[in-house]
């Protein structure tokens, strides 16, 4: 599509709606940056923009006139895409991308795309480290922090782009087309925003809508929704497993990562050689050694960046000990599933804390993965007593409710002894006590950090 001159609404003046609405001006389209949020004020929004970028910004209600007007929508991952407001833009035959479309349609190079319930954030960052060792010119963009848009039009045909997708930005796929595309694992999550599992599955498998058999797609084999989709995939189809041994893709037998071809194993790697922890973790390094293989990097150069590479902030990261007490930040486990990988990476008596927005998730697997190592469950909250409940049912007696996170850190403090661990691995998200994960894994490190050493 030619952006020239087309007047562009941009929905939601977040991170992605900046983003977006700086792209298309570069790109010479007439963007209109609309956030229905009235508390907002015109100058704190435009104050998000560069003075080089032409646009109009709206707060409020959208004048009639101007909806009328419009020839193409874009909508911020936040906004529904189910919605009265967007649902008339439908009706009309009025194209409605997501930044990722977007982006897409704007940029050049080659493609990564990575998504899944859980460990999107550390297989994307890991990817990324990786492409640097064999090209000069490697973006990582997208649910990660960093907007696809703000980088598309500054990509050649040389570069290399890795993006982590989120479920929300894959509703709004149309032409996207990634080289390779992964989906590291599916689980329940965000149904108060997808309505049905089936829903949230169907986002997920959009990512290699548009591939075809000269493309790769990752996938999980130990997980039932990722392994019947290898089945349908338009893409040619690379699993890996954490469980058993596999005749063609990578597998983890005892402590060992071994890859496949045609019933041949090699293996590479021993997961000690590597400095994240937990399952989750041997996971993604499988995911990423290949995606990075299917993007042409040679096997040693992957290898040595992976020995090298740290764990992500706020994905089961290692805080400091205090005390004799181990402090793991785990901000990250936003949904049951991820929360299971963070308490199964501990291996001493744990004080955690849990609790937060809630998604509509239940929470008897997580308690059930607590296997004896939970000696005292904080919770704090809108989900506090749903968790309680759902934790007493499995029991769990030891559970105390915290009014403020500070509260809980407290809490944890008193019921740590030397030789135990604290987990910050909350279940839920951050939503109505912090602004996101990121904010409240900062809170709980800064907490940390100023505790004293005895």
């Amino acid at each position: 599509m030619d952006l020239s001159d087309k007047r562009v609404l941009v929905v939601g003046s977040g991170i992605s709606g900046i983003g977006a609405t700086e792209a298309l001006s570069k790109a010479g389209a007439c963007p209109i940056l609309y956030d229905e949020n009235e508390k907002l004020t015109l100058k704190e929004v435009e104050a998000k923009l560069s003075s080089a970028c032409k646009k109009e910004v709206i707060i409020g209600t959208l004048p009639d006139e101007i909806r009328q007007s419009i020839e193409l929508v874009v909508l911020s991952p936040g906004v529904p895409v189910d919605t009265e407001f967007v649902e008339g833009f439908r009706k009309r035959g009025i194209k409605i991308w997501g930044e990722i479309e977007l982006a897409y349609a704007l940029g050049k190079g080659k493609v990564a795309a990575i998504t899944g319930t859980n460990g999107k954030t550390t297989t994307t960052s890991l990817v990324g480290e990786i492409m640097r060792t064999c090209y000069e010119s490697v973006y990582v963009v997208g649910n990660i922090g960093n907007p696809y848009t703000m980088t598309a039009l500054e990509s050649k045909e040389d570069t290399v782009t890795v993006a982590e997708i989120s479920s929300f930005q894959l509703e709004t796929i149309e032409s996207f087309h990634p080289n390779v595309s992964a989906i590291l694992n599916i689980t329940p999550d965000h149904l108060n925003r997808h309505h049905t599992m089936e829903n949230y599955i169907a986002a997920k498998e959009n990512i290699a809508l548009n591939q075809t058999k000269e493309d790769v797609c990752v996938l999980n084999y130990e997980n039932e929704y990722t392994r019947a989709f290898g089945e349908r995939c338009p893409a040619k189809v690379i699993f890996f497993s954490s469980r058993r041994k596999l005749k063609d893709g990578l597998y983890l037998d005892g402590e060992d990562i071994y890859q496949a071809r045609r019933g041949e194993s090699t293996k590479l790697m021993n997961i000690h050689e590597m400095n994240l922890v937990g399952l989750c973790n041997v996971e993604n390094v499988m995911a990423a050694i290949a995606i990075a293989q299917s993007m042409g990097v040679p096997t040693d150069k992957i290898l040595e960046t992976v020995r090298a590479f740290k764990a992500v902030e706020h994905r089961i990261e290692f805080v400091a000990t205090k005390g004799g007490v181990d402090y793991y930040n785990d901000s990250k486990g936003t949904n049951p599933d991820a929360a299971i990988q963070g308490i199964k990476a501990m291996n001493k008596p744990t004080v955690l804390i849990g609790g937060g927005y809630d998604k509509q998730s239940e929470y008897d697997e997580w308690i059930e993965a607590f296997d004896g190592k939970v000696k005292c469950f904080v919770l704090i909250g809108q989900t506090k007593d749903k968790i309680a409940e759902c934790a007493r049912k499995h029991g769990v007696e030891n559970i105390v409710l915290a009014d403020s996170f500070e509260e809980a850190c407290d809490i944890c403090v008193r019921n740590a002894q030397p030789g135990d661990a604290v987990l910050l691995s909350p279940a839920c998200a951050s939503w109505g006590m912090f602004e996101n994960y990121e904010v409240r894994g900062k809170k709980f490190k800064e907490f940390v950090y100023h505790l004293e050493e005895s």
